[in-house]
Order: C-alpha cells, then sequence, then structure tokens
C-alpha cells in the first residue's frame, strides 16, 4: 500500500519534480505524504469517499479552503479525484499531554472558538451537516446489517443516545471541526492550525468541545474552565448538556472504530481502538448519570 501511494502522489499533475516522498505517521482514514518539488514542500493526502463514515472528499476540500481563507489552516495547493495536496507547515503534531497543558488548552480554545464564529464566513457552497445523533443511528444500522461483533452492544446504546439527545436539548449551529484529535492540532511556535477537515460539518458547539475533552482526557476542572471561557459564562449554566454531548461525543468514536474495524484496509489496531473508547465511554455515562 505505501509504495502504491508513493507512486500515486509522484504522478500527480500540480509538481514539476517530486523527491523524498515519504509517508506520514498518524493517518488513521488516509494515507498521508510528504513531498518535495523544487524549493518546496507538501502534505499530500490521499482517499477517496468513506461512505461508512460520511466522508465526502467535496465537502473536505469546501472546508479546507474555507479553512485556508480564514487563516486557520494549511493553503490547498491542488486537488483531484481521491487526492488533496496542502502546503507543508513547519510545526509541531500535538500529543494529548500537549492538549491538558493549561497555556496550550487556552489557546486550543480560543482557535476553536474563532473556527466557529468566523469559518462560516468563507464558505462559498454548501456543506454537509454533521448531527452526531443521526451520525450514531446511521452507525448503529450499519454494524448491524454488516454483522458486526458488537452487535449485542446496540440496542442499549442506542436506547442511552435517546436520552443523552433529551439532555442536549436545542443547540445553536456553527461549522465545526468534529474531530478535534490531538493529532490534528499543530503549533509552529507562533501560532496554532487546525488540519484535516474531513468530517466538518454544521454542528453545536458543545461536540467540539466535547471531542476535545474526551479524546485529550481532560480533568473536570479544566473541562469547566474550556465552558467558562468558550462561553463567558458559569459552566453550570451548560453542564448536563455538554456531558451529554461529551458522552455522544465517545459513542461516536467507538462506533466509528468499530465501523473501522469491519471496512478498513490501513494498519492501525482498530480493536484497541474500540476497547479504549468503550471503557471512556462507560466511565462518562457514569458520571452522567449521577448528575
Amino acid at each position: 500500500m505505501s509504495e502504491t501511494a508513493i507512486a500515486r502522489a509522484a504522478t500527480l499533475a500540480c509538481f514539476s519534480d517530486p523527491q523524498d516522498i515519504t509517508l506520514l505517521d498518524g493517518g488513521i482514514t488516509n494515507i498521508n505524504l510528504l513531498v518535495r518539488d523544487g524549493s518546496r514542500r507538501f502534505v499530500v493526502r490521499l482517499g477517496d469517499d468513506i461512505p461508512e463514515h460520511g466522508v465526502m472528499r467535496w465537502n473536505e476540500l469546501a472546508l479546507s479552503r474555507a479553512a485556508e481563507t480564514a487563516g486557520v489552516s494549511p493553503a490547498v495547493f491542488y486537488q483531484e479525484p481521491g487526492a488533496l495536496v496542502l502546503d507543508f507547515v513547519e510545526a509541531r503534531t500535538m500529543e494529548e499531554a500537549d492538549v491538558r497543558d493549561s497555556d496550550n488548552l487556552t489557546r486550543i480554545i480560543e482557535l476553536v472558538a474563532r473556527v466557529h464564529q468566523d469559518l462560516g464566513n468563507h464558505l462559498t457552497g454548501p456543506v454537509l451537516a454533521f448531527w452526531p445523533f443521526q451520525v450514531n443511528r446511521t452507525y448503529a444500522a450499519r454494524l448491524k446489517a454488516d454483522g458486526s461483533d458488537h452487535s449485542a452492544l446496540l440496542p442499549d446504546l442506542m436506547d442511552t443516545m435517546a436520552d443523552l439527545e433529551k439532555a442536549v436539548g436545542p443547540v445553536e449551529l456553527v461549522v465545526g471541526h468534529n474531530d478535534l484529535l490531538a493529532a490534528n492540532l499543530l503549533d509552529d511556535g507562533k501560532r496554532l492550525w487546525l488540519i484535516d477537515w474531513e468530517y466538518g460539518g454544521f454542528n453545536s458547539p458543545l461536540f467540539d468541545l466535547a471531542g476535545l475533552a474526551s479524546n485529550n482526557g481532560l480533568s473536570e476542572e479544566q473541562e469547566r474552565k474550556m465552558l467558562e471561557q468558550y462561553f463567558e459564562t458559569p459552566s453550570e449554566t451548560r453542564w448536563r448538556a455538554y456531558k451529554a454531548m461529551k458522552c455522544t461525543s465517545l459513542m461516536r468514536e467507538s462506533l466509528w472504530s468499530m465501523t473501522s474495524e469491519i471496512h478498513s484496509d490501513l494498519d492501525f489496531n482498530y480493536s484497541a481502538y474500540t476497547r479504549e473508547n468503550t471503557d471512556r465511554l462507560n466511565a462518562a455515562l457514569s458520571e452522567f448519570r449521577e448528575l
């Protein structure tokens, strides 16, 4: 697969003399490569639509271009079916411990708020909505139809999700990133960048905040400070809705991984990732039910 990916990157029409093509670590839905062409370097993202995950590359492209214009993501250099080429940014990829650092967390929340407030102003065409309850129901239906090893868990999960949706209640819509893993945050020493827009779309801001917390192991104190910074109101005003969305985010990550166990060909331990996220989900549900 890696040899095929390198060969594909070398033949992209945007390059005149592609050299030093290397695979980048971290992709769990795409193959990412670094390419030098003359004096410039680029990141090549190879991947077709992924219907089982609701990933549509036209949507990723539209959001990537809007994020570039908003100044929060690297510039789009080239696109063709199955390939997206971005400017390379000399920056460090964050890890979960970096996100938990108090100074970094403040900067990240500022970036997320900026995305939510500004990105929609730079869209020039339609983009998808990412409603996590519909996303989770779709995953559950597919997993049942595919005979997933996790099928026995699905009825209880869907019953639980109905309660979570009621607890979230009415929402405001923003253009969200919807995949706030540490690996999607870059720090160049002066500013932060947010990359990988394949799940982007209209959603509640609570989903990005919940995903940021659940994916990176934030403490309750950090979660409350995050809500207070983002909304500029006491955390208690949205605490129960936020905790419900946190459970929903973890359920989505668990169902995503269960689905990837069946459908993905990438070299990644999805079974271990499923266990990690279902453990996090069960812990979050216990906390939510105590509210």
